[in-house]
């Protein structure tokens, strides 16, 4: 909400905190999250096997299908926002081939997918039409071939590079999170890859001679020395494919590069780890309260479909300096509410039921609840 609603830059020109904070890293960890959330439905620390995983694996399908139809409808109001969902259930539904791996390997997947799908990307787009919209709508649907481009490809979220986030979050989940030594090396690791993956983007950057390359092949729309400050702030889900390679070394949020994707990956590994490690330090009264106040990440797919909503001129609040207060607000309290009532957000309850219903008549055990 931050990225959407505050402004990303002070008066002085330099980078807003909440950009410097949360540009790229929030969606990266939303992504990472979805993985997390498809491997505790399918058995956590060991992989469902069998009947079970294909009944398990319907019912993902149909949840994708409900997720990225949200997303087109979304789409279609005039928030000004690029809605992730309809990317996110093309995600759920890429993972799915993945869901019988355990830890490791998946993160040596992970890895390779890091390196190889933004060189892919790069290699492929220029071929591909142009974006239409930053965000698919229905009306997308009346140009398939350009509609899928977009959604794996060339679109603000594309699921090809982004499937190493899933792949990542899928890993996760098969570790035994309630472990104190797991969730400290999770934060760890987490951290170094972040400061490392920034720290060499900026070394190689720096060389004259990227700049340069950067320079002469800049994004649609801009030009000269001033492009290498605009994409601090970040890009539009690709680089440019001009011909300079070297927009690869670029860690600039949103950017789609081996480096972006490395450092969005490490920070969400360093927020899972220090919220496990925070929540398990907590007594009991203590996790119970946190559970209820933060009971807004129990329900993300309603609360960002009011996000979105409430974005939209029809919908108060008018878009003011502290409007993003009032976002913060209406969603602890709704989330709150839900979590000290124990109850599911509506359109939790009503995936996770066709979900359910899916799953249970092709297997004999109930899918898990799940994260979003």
């Amino acid at each position: 909400m931050a990225t959407h609603v505050l402004a990303p830059s002070d008066p002085d020109g330099s980078i807003a905190a909440g950009q410097w904070l949360a540009g790229g890293r929030a969606s990266a960890l939303f992504a990472v999250l979805a993985g997390l959330s498809l491997a505790l439905m399918t058995g956590g620390s060991r992989p469902v096997v069998e009947r079970e995983r294909l009944g398990r694996s319907a019912g993902l399908v149909v949840r994708a299908l409900l997720i990225a139809g949200l997303g087109l409808a979304l789409g279609g109001l005039d928030s000004g926002l690029a809605v992730i969902l309809t990317y996110y259930g093309v995600l759920f539904w890429c993972g799915l081939p993945f869901l019988g791996l355990t830890a490791r390997p998946l993160l040596a997947l992970a890895t390779v997918w890091v390196v190889v799908a933004p060189v892919l990307s790069h290699l492929v787009r220029p071929a591909l039409p142009d974006r239409g919209t930053a965000s698919p709508t229905f009306a997308a649907l009346a140009d398939p071939g350009r509609l899928l481009s977009e959604l794996l490809l060339t679109g603000y979220y594309p699921v090809l590079p982004w499937l190493g986030y899933l792949l990542v979050g899928l890993a996760l989940g098969r570790l035994d999170l309630s472990a104190r030594r797991v969730q400290a090396l999770v934060a760890l690791v987490g951290g170094v890859i972040a400061v490392a993956a920034t720290t060499l983007s900026r070394l190689l950057t720096r060389q004259q001679s990227v700049i340069d390359a950067l320079i002469s092949d800049p994004p649609s729309g801009e030009t000269g020395p001033e492009l290498l400050d605009r994409i601090a702030y970040g890009t539009y889900g690709t680089t440019p494919t001009g011909g300079a390679w070297e927009w690869l070394l670029v860690v600039a949020p949103h950017s789609g590069t081996p480096f972006d994707l490395a450092q969005t990956i490490g920070s969400a590994l360093l927020v899972v780890g220090l919220c496990l490690l925070v929540v398990g330090a907590l007594p009991k009264a203590g996790e119970r309260f946190v559970a209820v106040f933060f009971g807004a990440g129990a329900m993300t797919l309603t609360l960002y479909t009011l996000h979105v909503i409430m974005k939209t001129p029809e919908v108060p609040p008018a878009e003011t300096p502290d409007t993003y207060l009032w976002h913060v607000l209406v969603v602890l309290a709704v989330g709150a509410v839900y979590a000290g009532l124990r109850r599911r957000g509506p359109l939790e309850q009503v995936v996770a039921a066709a979900s359910a219903a899916v799953a249970q008549s092709l297997s004999l055990t109930r899918p898990r609840s799940d994260l979003v």
